[in-house]
């Protein structure tokens, strides 16, 4: 099963504003069998000397699913700590025998954006890539303000093409993690179900209702049924946050 969208969402879950370092590790499940984990980090940095913040994940098929359909996705952002405007974003894709390779560079004073596949496009100036877009959801303070069935629009440019991106507010529940139990504000994404989801309304993600805004699960309802991504390690500064 291809992980793609799964890998995508749960990178930009990580994002947040200048801080220790923070390394989030993911176990991917399809009912009872394991198919996939992710490594995310995002950690302080500098980009053509400038001060920057590093995003990356490095996720991969397992077991089974591994011998059926390998998948090595990389995505990294390096952004700017201030504005959260993304210098440039980098996606390096290995899916079975195919592969995409691609950067993207951010001129937001130019509304601007050059891609390495495609060349120049003019863009709105608060274009972000696709896993920036989701420091917007994990860290914007509407989301405590939201009741439930609130939605707004992120301008995002990924796949080297450029898309308004609409998201809905679900509101608030309980859900049972490695941290414990933890009320939850629920994000659902407005995409392109393509050959993988069931629907364009069939993914939710779930971050904790605190300071912290911890991402502890993710939904996929699929055509061949759902799949679970829930959190299995958190790091700060290498020292493991689950008991």
């Amino acid at each position: 099963m291809k992980l793609k969208l799964i890998l995508i969402f749960l990178t930009a879950w990580v994002f947040a504003s200048a801080q220790p370092k923070e390394e989030l590790k993911y176990h991917m499940r399809y009912g009872f069998f394991r198919g996939g984990e992710a490594t995310l980090s995002v950690e302080d940095t500098t980009y053509e000397g400038k001060e920057a913040i590093h995003l990356l994940l490095d996720g991969n098929t397992v077991g089974v699913t591994d011998l059926l359909f390998k998948v090595h996705d990389v995505y990294e952002s390096f952004v700017n700590p201030k504005t959260y405007q993304p210098y440039m974003a980098i996606r390096n894709i290995q899916e079975g025998d195919y592969k995409w390779y691609n950067e993207a560079y951010f001129f937001p004073e130019k509304d601007s954006l050059y891609s390495l596949k495609s060349g120049a496009h003019e863009v709105p100036p608060t274009t972000i890539d696709f896993v920036t877009s989701f420091y917007y959801m994990r860290n914007t303070p509407y989301l405590d303000e939201f009741d439930g069935g609130e939605e707004f629009s992120i301008p995002v440019f990924h796949a080297d093409k450029f898309f308004w991106m609409r998201v809905k507010y679900l509101g608030k529940t309980k859900i049972k993690s490695s941290l414990g139990e933890k009320q939850c504000h629920i994000i659902q994404p407005r995409i392109d179900k393509g050959k993988v989801l069931n629907s364009n309304s069939g993914l939710k993600f779930y971050i904790t209702n605190d300071k912290a805004r911890i991402p502890v699960l993710l939904e996929f309802d699929l055509k061949v049924g759902s799949l679970k991504c829930e959190l299995d390690s958190y790091k700060i500064n290498g020292v493991e946050q689950i008991e």
